[in-house]
């Protein structure tokens, strides 16, 4: 599902966001929430030298993370926006041999998020350099800036999503992304 929204609503809705997020208190980054999450590995993707960026031009994610019942997120792309937020994007594949369902822990525990129904809401961005969490964007109404109301997925079969983020400093080029119930995986930002 994609919604679109005009630049002045969008600005409006990025700074409300980043009001709120830094309310929250990004300041409260440091580890000690151990979530459970699979022991799978989180693979970055081949870069083969100094060539293009794996985000240009090629199918290839930048990032694959294991998660629960076959689920697999693979990240296309984490791109820079001039609004001054973050957008990362791929798919969830499913495969496993059985259909499957995003666990309702990828929401996250905060009740407003959750309100809302199924999302990647409880998604984050690490800049250990700038020693910063970013927490997913919301709109106006509280409801996270992800894929929502994500559907069961097919063995074999997968699913666009979506999640933004505030964007970290323009001297910030990798950052870790995380979201329950799946494995933690280090991820390029473009743009």
């Amino acid at each position: 599902m994609s919604i679109r929204f005009t630049a002045k609503a969008r600005r409006g809705m990025v700074a409300l966001a980043i009001a709120a997020g830094l309310a929250v208190g990004v300041a409260g980054c440091g580890g000690g929430g151990d979530d459970k999450k699979p022991e799978a590995s989180a693979s970055a993707s081949k870069s083969g030298g100094s060539g293009a960026s794996t985000q240009e031009g090629t199918d290839e994610p930048i990032a694959e993370l294991k998660g629960e019942d076959g689920l697999v997120l693979l990240i296309a792309s984490a791109q820079r926006d001039s609004g001054g937020f973050l957008t990362v994007s791929g798919e969830m594949k499913n495969d496993g041999d059985k259909a499957a369902r995003v666990s309702v822990r990828t929401a996250g525990d905060e009740t407003e998020i959750i309100r809302h129904g199924s999302s990647l809401g409880g998604a984050t961005l690490v800049d250990s350099k700038s020693k910063k969490r970013y927490y997913v964007l919301r709109d106006t109404d509280g409801r996270p800036l992800t894929t929502t109301g994500m559907p069961r997925i097919e063995a074999g079969g997968s699913i666009p999503v979506f999640m933004q983020f505030p964007a970290p400093p323009t001297n910030t080029s990798d950052v870790t992304f995380q979201l329950p119930t799946f494995a933690s995986a280090t991820i390029q930002i473009s743009g």
